[in-house]
């Protein structure tokens, strides 16, 4: 008969070792870990989500408006940049543009013309201002990845010490080491462990992938930037010489 119940309790323990009743059951600090990490989890497929179609937005609208720069002149280039919200390009471009405007204005012209050498320098500050700042508005984000995928496993990990510890505790509660005293302890700890991966592994998968392609996308940053300020020097040589020219 003792057998028996011993059995029965044995079976009950076993039976309940399903991870929310575990959860339930777990220590408050054990709780405390878990729940800190779900929230890290969730913050991170939010972050996930938001920079995946970013920088897919930001690769696509850079692309177009790219073909559009190299193809047309600059007032083209201005109209089609205000349909591209999400280039960084487009933003550098029309950053550039309203500075230009800004200059004209000073000197009571209607068009931004006749560029000389001091107002170059101001417009290539700008674009490399803009270029910073286009660039850590696309990483928005990522340290929060990065940080998430590194201190998840040691969270868990210390969830998974204190259930251990209170796994032994248990035992020594029971004066017993049998597999109803050992087992729901060793899996609250493992528990945490498994919460903890879990929101370590996709923050670091993402994390990886979006280094990669903000590699490509800053490069493209710093590409344009040249280039697009050689234009701006260029032209403004060939508007000096037709002034000369027109002058003699």
């Amino acid at each position: 008969m003792g057998c028996i119940i011993v059995g029965a309790a044995m079976g009950g323990r076993l039976a309940s070792l399903d991870a929310l009743s575990l959860i339930w059951q777990a220590s408050w600090i054990v709780q405390l870990v878990i729940l800190l990490l779900a929230l890290l989890s969730v913050c991170s497929w939010a972050i996930i989500a938001a920079r995946w179609r970013e920088l897919s937005r930001a690769e696509q609208d850079s692309e177009a408006f790219l073909e559009i720069y190299h193809d047309g002149p600059l007032d083209t280039a201005y109209s089609a940049a205000r349909d591209f919200d999400h280039s960084p390009l487009a933003a550098i471009f029309l950053s550039a543009h309203a500075e230009m405007s800004r200059l004209a204005r000073l000197e009571g012209k209607a068009a931004p013309t006749e560029l000389e050498e001091s107002q170059l320098d101001v417009l290539a500050r700008q674009i490399g201002w803009t270029a910073s700042r286009e660039s850590l508005r696309l990483e928005r984000g990522l340290p929060f990845l990065a940080t998430t995928g590194s201190a998840a496993p040691f969270i868990g990990l210390f969830g998974t010490v204190v259930g251990v510890i209170n796994a032994f505790q248990g035992i020594g509660r029971a004066g017993s080491a049998s597999l109803a005293v050992v087992a729901p302890g060793i899996a609250e700890a493992l528990i945490a462990t498994a919460v903890g991966l879990f929101a370590a592994i996709p923050a670091t998968v993402f994390y990886n992938v979006f280094v990669g392609k903000l590699r490509g996308i800053t490069s493209a940053i710093e590409l344009f930037s040249d280039e697009f300020e050689g234009d701006l020097r260029r032209l403004a040589g060939t508007e000096s010489i037709a002034r000369r020219a027109a002058r003699g």
